[in-house]
């Protein structure tokens, strides 16, 4: 083989996976996974009786850099049967985002420190941390009550993911933490400083989960005074205001991780990315008109536009947020293949287990091939996709899932079929309010390992939303796309490109058939989605709280227990 090659790593919620990739092409050469060791830290900390509260959603940062390092020797081990590792340019990483630590001025996370290694707030709290929906709220209510005109950008709700939240439970359940921290910052920027000794941090996430913008920088000190006292001089004192721009070179790789890597030392390390936003480019979506899905345990939406509007619901806007030249609106929904995963665990009988290992075939290839012989509405099922609350529109964690209309004649299939129309029905509430505001979407871009593995999810889908859809034909798309930034951080001069566009035109895929709404199908689906945004309005615009009543009893007896 000939031509140049850069490495990614994609950094989502279980595991790490590193790729090396062709910039002739996009193929990838070699691949390597590695599931982090602590995992999803929710119930104890490692090593300890500490129990944790609900809501909480913890990480290792050492799984992190070993991960990094395991993944990517393997990685370039087995690409140097083929090619030279002198040909290897540069390196990039995404993450799962907003997952967020605290340090120390050297990059020392706290709880690698013995005097914190036994308090959660000195650990990462991972993208799917819910316990500061609290701190949330407040923060919404100051924010409104300020009149801040950066609110409505964010669909007027931060939500308990963002980092500022999560910071101000800090300060407030743990201040000794907080006054004990140098700085809180993302995963990817904290791993991208370990590669290259450099702090170095990105607009991305900034722009998305932290109120920056790169005009008008973050809010005013007396914002923050009003949300604790402690964060007056937060962004001063902890956060920093240099961010740079996807595709910068942050630095290079310096001689430790070059030797346990087998990397050469001085290549490129491109500025940390997000997993939903670097996979715009491997996608081809470097346009308007098109809605990225982005489908795993939980979706992102990138969707691409040339102006700049406050959409209700939405997870922020930021011009040059996944692609130079345009605004980059995000939205999603909190658990889709987490859904799923959930039924199947604790729902499905053994039996149905035992007949998929009959078949040899996956209990999801069974559950799947029993529902496609159902005719829409057979089931009689309506379900909302809120099993881990919701992301967009309502922006709110505190809401749960259900199911409505089961009797003593439901299967499982029925009740599968109807967990996938939910998040489909979400999807389309996701759109339609786009639409709305005058944000036109044509199409829709998917990738992740669910569109690839269900195709009766994808007919569902284009069916409920109406638009026909693509499927991104890389396997790995979050992690080819941070290879294509590492390619832009380590410039032409070097073999890479001067643009991500220059690199897209080159290495982006997308199967060449699309899926096309069956119109039988969108008139039969268009009932049952007016009941759902019925539902979804009933139970999540407040005129019946009945779930969030449900979680404090719940909350209530877990700790009288």
């Amino acid at each position: 083989m000939t031509g140049k090659y850069t490495i990614g790593v994609d950094f989502g919620s279980l595991s790490a996976r590193a790729v090396v990739v062709s910039l002739v092409d996009g193929k990838v050469i070699s691949s390597a996974v590695k599931d982090y060791p602590d995992g999803v830290i929710d119930e104890n900390l490692p090593g300890t009786k500490i129990k944790l509260e609900n809501n909480w959603a913890l990480q290792n940062p050492n799984d992190y850099y070993n991960c990094f390092i395991e993944t990517v020797s393997k990685s370039v081990k087995e690409a140097s049967k083929k090619i030279s590792k002198d040909d290897i340019i540069g390196v990039s990483i995404d993450f799962t985002s907003c997952t967020v630590l605290p340090v120390k001025a050297d990059g020392t996370p706290l709880m690698n420190l013995p005097e914190w290694k036994n308090n959660p707030h000195a650990w990462v709290k991972l993208w799917k941390h819910h316990a500061a929906q609290d701190q949330a709220d407040r923060l919404n209510a100051i924010a409104r009550k300020r009149g801040e005109s950066w609110l409505p950008y964010y669909g007027g709700k931060i939500s308990s993911e963002w980092l500022f939240p999560k910071l101000m439970q800090i300060a407030e359940e743990a201040p000794d933490v907080y006054s004990a921290m140098d700085r809180f910052i993302e995963a990817t920027d904290w791993l991208t400083w370990q590669l290259t000794g450099k702090e170095v941090r990105n607009a991305t996430t900034a722009g998305y989960k932290a109120i920056w913008n790169t005009e008008t920088g973050f809010p005013d000190k007396d914002f923050f005074k009003e949300l604790n006292p402690l964060m007056e001089n937060v962004i001063e004192e902890k956060i920093g205001t240099i961010f740079y721009p996807v595709g910068t070179k942050a630095g290079t790789l310096i001689p430790e991780v070059a030797k346990a890597t087998g990397l050469n030392e001085g290549i490129a390390v491109a500025v940390g990315n997000v997993d939903a936003h670097v996979s715009a480019a491997p996608t081809g979506v470097v346009k308007s008109g098109t809605m990225l899905n982005i489908m795993g345990t939980s979706t992102c939406d990138i969707t691409l536009s040339d102006k700049k509007i406050a959409v209700p619901g939405m997870c922020g806007v930021v011009k040059n947020g996944a692609i130079p030249g345009y605004y980059a609106y995000e939205s999603g929904q909190n658990a889709v293949g987490d859904i799923f995963a959930w039924f199947v665990k604790n729902q499905v009988p053994q039996k149905y287990f035992n007949e998929a290992a009959d078949k040899n075939i996956s209990i999801h290839t069974l559950l799947e091939e029993n529902a496609k012989k159902l005719q829409i509405g057979e089931s009689g099922l309506l379900s909302l996709d809120w099993w881990n609350g919701n992301r967009s529109i309502l922006v709110d964690t505190n809401l749960t899932g259900l199911i409505l209309g089961m009797d003593l004649e439901t299967k499982p299939e029925e009740i599968y079929r109807a967990l996938i129309e939910a998040t489909a029905f979400g999807k389309r509430l996701i759109i339609d309010t786009f639409e709305e505001n005058g944000i036109k979407i044509n199409n829709l871009t998917v990738c992740g390992g669910l569109p690839h593995k269900n195709q009766m999810l994808n007919q569902i889908y284009a069916d409920i939303t109406g638009k026909g859809i693509f499927i991104s034909e890389h396997l790995q798309t979050p992690a080819i796309g941070a290879a294509m930034f590492a390619a832009v951080a380590a410039g032409k001069k070097a073999g890479g490109y001067d643009s991500i566009e220059d690199a897209a035109k080159q290495m982006a895929k997308i199967k060449e058939n699309s899926i096309k709404p069956i119109p039988e199908n969108v008139k039969r689906y268009e009932l049952i989605y007016k009941e759902y945004v019925k539902l979804h309005n009933y139970f999540g615009t407040g005129e019946n709280n009945v779930m969030k009543r449900l979680k404090k009893i719940k909350a209530s007896a877990v700790k009288e227990g």
